[in-house]
């Protein structure tokens, strides 16, 4: 119901930069919020930022002041990654809570992505 489609992961060398981009498509009435995780190599996903309807941010400690989370009116969410670290690479996925509209029938949904790729090498 509700498709999420990232871009914009790659290798770069670290102190490089990267943008990522998440575009949600679907049955959307309203996002509530829309985010970025990562998952490290063998390791749990993690929040890496998210950013509320109302425009409020939330960063993790290790990637405050390096990156920046935005959002437009089209339902796409942007990573900007700056200062990037070899311990930033991961597999990053988008995701996205609200509520989807279908034939005036309302429900909630909390989509991801497919993810996609960010290398950082040393």
């Amino acid at each position: 119901q509700v498709q999420l489609v990232e871009s914009g992961g790659g290798l770069v060398q670290a102190g490089g930069s990267l943008r990522l981009s998440c575009a949600a498509s679907g049955s959307i009435y309203r996002i509530n919020a829309m985010g970025w995780y990562r998952q490290p190599p063998g390791k749990q996903r993690e929040l890496v930022a998210r950013i509320s309807s109302s425009a409020t941010t939330t960063y993790a400690d290790s990637v405050k002041g390096r990156f920046t989370i935005s959002r437009d009116n089209a339902n796409t969410v942007y990573l900007q990654m700056n200062i990037l670290k070899p311990e930033d690479t991961a597999v990053y996925y988008c995701n996205a809570q609200g509520i989807t509209e279908e034939r005036q029938r309302y429900a909630p949904f909390d989509s991801w992505g497919q993810g996609t790729e960010v290398t950082i090498s040393s």
